[in-house]
């Protein structure tokens, strides 16, 4: 089974002006999310991106 959050380009890089690794992803250019592992970064994404689009059904699903 494909989730739906894995259909998405991710990106995670070296962020040094925070000290941290930042995970980006191409298809919601205003996301990212910093962590301190390159892991925990995508991790953490992959969950933001997956809240985004089930909370862009479910207003699909109310208007």
């Amino acid at each position: 089974m494909v989730l739906e959050q894995d259909r998405y380009t991710y990106r995670v890089t070296w962020a040094a002006e925070d000290e941290e690794y930042v995970a980006l992803c191409a298809e919601f250019p205003s996301l990212s999310w910093l962590a301190g592992t390159p892991e925990e970064a995508l991790h953490g994404l992959r969950q933001l991106v997956a809240e985004v689009i089930a909370d862009k059904s479910a207003s699909q699903l109310v208007s």
